[in-house]
């Protein structure tokens, strides 16, 4: 661009005599179009001064003349001006925004200078309307001044008689102005009115003197500086909002000015003129595209030593037209919506810009600064008939992806060097602006439970109550990914969360999480392709689990117990986290967060792991057929898993038959070993086949074989909770029977060098219930030292039809006795039972051989046992009882 200092500001006459090789060109070229012309159809008398139709190549709105091509009557220029708008594509047709302000400007100047100054006015008005071809090649802002702005203005403009239709206006218009060869406009004023808006003023612009070539065919190349003064701010202020909101149909921008002429010599005196342009909606801007290229929030210190949040901001704005201007520094108030749409906006925080400078048909770089003091009061308050704050609802379409909408208005400059009527006009306006949500599938990167704790449901909880549900304690573990954009200090007190759980992409439950849990945060940073992070860790105690899919719960209790691989439970969640920043400690809602919990299977599968063990028995009732007891139970935990059991009813089944059922209450179950674990069960087999199958096994039990029992949930194993129930009854567990420990006989205490061990070398497989026997030759008795297993409770055997065997098939003699005798806790000693020899057999040899000393032999026995009122009749298979022999 020309030195404004050394070059003229009226450059007509200069370029004519820099053209003076043109005319023979622009003669021939004149003569092309006046054929053309004469075949074109006449002209229709309201052909408008000034074209808006940027596709075509005519300049107006007139048809095309034929034999003219597109090609042939556009210029770069004309096509690049025309090309642009904000926001709309170039195909559209639409009068661009540097043609309007340059012909608002120039029309009525221009046409005052044809029309006026010749004998035939209203002939050589209709010729200059339709010839006159403007086309603007740079509009730019010189500097901002105390009422407005001095903008320079560059365009070409020609007279091209072609495209005037009637033929004896065309020739009288190109034979007077040939006479003419120039016109010139004194200097003037020029005032743009908005006639939608009650006639309110725009502006007005000076225009110093212009000098123009009107020969047809001649180019003259205007270049002016003219001071634009700002009109009524507050009717341009309701043209803003309603072109920002979208309200604007169409817009009539009417210029009217006094302007003297002379052509040559002649004075043409001071013409008064007005020139009304209407545009429609699409030919209206629309507000600029920009594309945010940098943000970053960081920490600062606020002048009273408090501290503040503080945000720098680079914006590209799209610029398609060729104006060049410099924007003085503005500031700006950011504004958020309030909980109703008709309520105040809400300040948030205040921005400033630095100087911007705009090139012609460049992107435009814009620095912003922005600080926040504090969070208003009102950007916290919970929203009547919601449970969310602006703040939430501001931070919840961000993080959820969704575009937000924030509002930005004009503030006091901080520069002084910015004029009053700038800062007066943008405090008046407010834009909204929309900013893109951040899409935060990664923003909380990992989510999982670790140290999991499960609790049964109360028993005497009400229904519904979370204490009825399944319940979880556990280690809340997340990995917060924090956006590059955040460069200050940032800790999380309380977290809370909904989640979901879901196994095999099948939805489980609803694990409640909804109570405030403190939390600790660690800052971790970046590194590498990884961006920083907070690892946030909070306890959670007694979440309720909600079960709502029992087939779910069913198969992961089938691969937990028996499947003897890791359950891998997915867990959506909405997580509530309350931050602590430099603002303040505020809630950030419904942060959608996806995770992961690892259970270990119970045991790998094998719950022989378990090993049960019943360290006392307590017999609490007995009727005829059945036996209420406690006992003491000592379990090892394979797993790395406790559990709280409140309350828990199971089935007790043998060879698939129920025998009984066994009650645990608050029970609290660790990894590792767990004793004394009081469990109540009663012994109830209901049916004929339950009675046979639980004298089976009680037979078997006392004579040392392997047994054991069957554990199996029921629909009231879990009080308000019988679908869990139903759910875990398909599940049977097997368990080896818990063994009795009866009490060591002092007789046999190795460690005692007084009374040695009389029989090291007892069997294993030996019953532990009796641990000696004594046989009598000469009184054909036998005595056995019997150790009870019952701390409390005294047996009783009613009966006892025995059959001894050495080498395990040689029968020794029998023992028949109907004579009911105690069994009391401890150690204690049978009465002497008569024995009748088999003295004819090679087992009654070995007996006689053994006077004096030791053998060991087998049993084989039918028992009847009770105590108190109940009795069962078993049988009883001994091996390699110890028993002396006397005479």
């Amino acid at each position: 661009m020309p030195d404004e200092a050394t070059e003229p500001l009226l450059s007509g006459e200069g370029a004519e005599e820099s053209r003076s090789e043109r005319p023979q060109s622009q003669r021939s070229k004149a003569s092309t179009r006046s054929k053309r012309s004469e075949e074109s159809r006449e002209s229709n008398e309201s052909t408008p001064l000034l074209s808006r139709d940027a596709g075509e190549r005519d300049y107006g709105d007139a048809p095309p003349i034929p034999g003219e091509t597109n090609g042939e009557a556009n210029s770069p220029a004309a096509s690049s001006l025309r090309s642009l708008q904000f926001g709309r594509s170039s195909k559209k047709n639409s009068t661009r925004w540097p043609t309007i302000i340059a012909l608002s400007i120039l029309g009525p100047v221009i046409i005052v200078i044809l029309c006026l100054g010749f004998a035939a006015p209203a002939v050589m008005e209709e010729y200059a309307k339709e010839a006159m071809v403007f086309e603007p090649t740079n509009l730019s802002i010189d500097s901002f001044t105390a009422t407005g702005v001095r903008a320079r203005i560059q365009g070409d403009f020609t007279l091209d008689g072609s495209r005037v239709h009637k033929k004896p206006v065309r020739d009288l218009g190109r034979a007077g102005t040939w006479i003419a060869r120039k016109a010139e406009s004194g200097k003037s004023k020029v005032q743009v009115y908005l006639p939608e808006y009650d006639d309110i003023l725009l502006g007005t612009a000076d225009v110093p003197p212009i000098v123009v070539d009107i020969r047809d065919g001649h180019t003259t190349h205007i270049d002016f500086l003219s001071d634009l003064s700002a009109g009524d701010l507050d009717g341009i202020r309701r043209m803003a909002m309603d072109w920002i909101e979208g309200r604007t149909g169409q817009i009539s921008v009417r210029g009217v000015a006094d302007v003297p002429l002379k052509s040559g010599i002649f004075g043409l005196g001071t013409q008064s003129l007005a020139q009304t342009i209407v545009f429609n909606g699409n030919e209206i801007p629309a507000m600029p595209k920009f594309n945010i290229t940098k943000l970053n929030f960081h920490e600062i210190k606020l002048p009273n030593e408090e501290r503040g949040m503080a945000a720098d901001v680079s914006l590209d704005l799209t610029n398609d037209y060729p104006v060049k201007f410099s924007v003085p520094p503005l500031g700006f108030d950011i504004l958020v919506p309030n909980c109703a749409p008709e309520e105040p906006y809400i300040r948030l925080a205040d921005a400033t810009t630095e100087e911007i400078h705009v090139e012609p048909k460049k992107d435009v770089k814009v620095q912003v600064g922005g600080f926040i003091r504090e969070l208003p009061p009102t950007l916290l308050a919970i929203c009547p008939q919601t449970e969310k704050s602006p703040l939430d609802t501001l931070l919840g379409d961000y993080i959820r992806g969704d575009e937000t909408t924030v509002f930005v208005r004009g503030s006091d400059a901080p520069s002084d060097d910015t004029p009053d009527w700038v800062t007066d006009l943008v405090k008046s306006v407010t834009v909204p602006v929309p900013f893109p949500g951040k899409t935060v599938g990664s923003l909380i990167r990992n989510f999982s439970l670790a140290d999991v704790h499960f609790s049964l449901p109360d028993p005497f909880a009400e229904p519904g109550a979370p204490e009825a549900s399944p319940r979880i304690s556990a280690i809340v573990k997340a990995l917060v990914g924090l956006p590059k954009e955040m460069n200050f200090p940032i800790d999380v007190g309380r977290v809370r969360a909904d989640a979901d759980v879901y196994y095999h992409k099948k939805k489980l439950g609803r694990l409640d999480l909804r109570k405030w849990q403190k939390a600790n945060s660690t800052r971790i940073e970046a590194h590498g392709d990884v961006e920083a992070g907070l690892a946030v860790d909070s306890v959670v105690k007694n979440a309720p689990l909600d079960i709502t899919d029992n087939d779910v719960f069913q198969d992961v209790v089938q691969d937990l117990v028996f499947g003897g691989k890791k359950v891998v439970l997915g867990v959506k969640a909405e997580v509530d986290v309350e931050t602590e920043t430099a603002l303040g400690k505020f809630v950030v809602r419904d942060i959608p967060a996806e995770g992961k919990v690892f259970v270990k299977p119970i045991s790998g599968g094998n719950l022989k792991g378990f090993s049960p063990q019943i360290g006392s028995l307590r017999i609490l009732d007995t009727t005829r057929s059945t036996l209420s007891f406690e006992a003491k139970i000592n379990i090892t935990n394979p797993t790395e898993y406790s559990a709280m059991v409140p309350y828990v009813n199971i089935k007790l089944l043998s060879n698939g038959t129920e025998i009984g059922h066994a009650t645990a209450r608050d029970v609290a179950v660790v990894p590792g070993k767990n004793h004394n674990i009081l469990v109540e069960a009663l012994w109830d087999p209901k049916t004929p086949k339950g009675l046979a199958q639980g004298a089976e096994l009680l037979s078997q039990y006392i004579s040392g074989f392997n047994t054991s029992i069957t554990l199996k949930a029921h629909t009231g194993s879990i009080p308000h909770q019988p679908s869990l129930g139903h759910a875990l009854s398909n599940f049977s567990i097997d368990i080896p029977t818990p063994q009795l420990t009866p009490p060591k006989n002092p007789n046999r205490d190795p460690s005692n060098p007084t009374n040695p061990d009389p029989d090291p070398d007892r069997d294993p497989h030996a019953p532990r219930f009796i641990d000696d026997a004594t046989f009598h030759l000469l009184t054909s008795t036998a005595t056995f030292t019997l150790l009870s297993p019952l701390p409390h409770s005294t047996m009783i055997i009613s009966f006892l039809n025995a059959t001894a065997f050495y080498n395990h098939t040689e029968p020794v003699g029998t023992i028949f006795y109907d004579l009911p005798f105690e069994v009391p806790p401890g150690v204690s000693e049978s009465p002497k039972l008569p024995v009748d020899w088999d003295i004819t057999g090679v087992g009654y040899e070995a007996v006689r051989e053994a006077v004096g000393g030791r053998l060991k032999l087998d049993a084989r026995a039918d028992v009847v046992v009770g105590v108190g009122r109940w009795r069962e009749k078993v049988w009883f298979l001994g091996r390699g009882v110890g028993a002396g022999v006397r005479i």
